[in-house]
């Protein structure tokens, strides 16, 4: 197992943690960050041929969530969007929490997850 990239990224009230793994061929992730850093969730994601027949992958995702965690979107996100650019097997776990988010503060971390999904694939590849 490889370590290949580490990032924290500042948000407006709080920070994320991405570290990314090498695991053979496959990918393992973990995002954390907020007042608890915790796991909530893990998404497996498998790359496939994308459905539209374009020619383009896409990937298939299963998911296990800690009963009330709503950790699922980052990690789902981080998993199948690996998969899909990477062509692997990849799995994302953690969580992120913080009390009293307001919309726009949930909407900031999905948004930087997002974000950093295609450079943490070019370190990946």
């Amino acid at each position: 197992m490889e370590r290949v990239d580490e990032r924290e990224i500042k948000l407006s009230f709080s920070s994320l943690h991405i570290v990314s793994y090498r695991v053979g061929e496959d990918v393992v992730v973990m995002l954390a960050g907020g007042d608890k850093e915790h796991v909530g969730t893990a998404s497996l994601a498998i790359p496939r041929p994308s459905l539209r027949g374009d020619g383009t992958m896409s990937s298939t995702s299963s998911v296990l969530n800690v009963p009330g965690h709503k950790d699922e979107a980052l990690c789902r996100m981080a998993a199948e969007y690996l998969a899909a650019s990477l062509g692997c097997t990849v799995v994302s776990t953690g969580g992120f929490h913080s009390d009293n988010l307001t919309r726009g503060q949930i909407d900031e971390v999905v948004s930087a997850v997002r974000q950093s999904l295609p450079d943490i694939s070019r370190a990946l590849s």
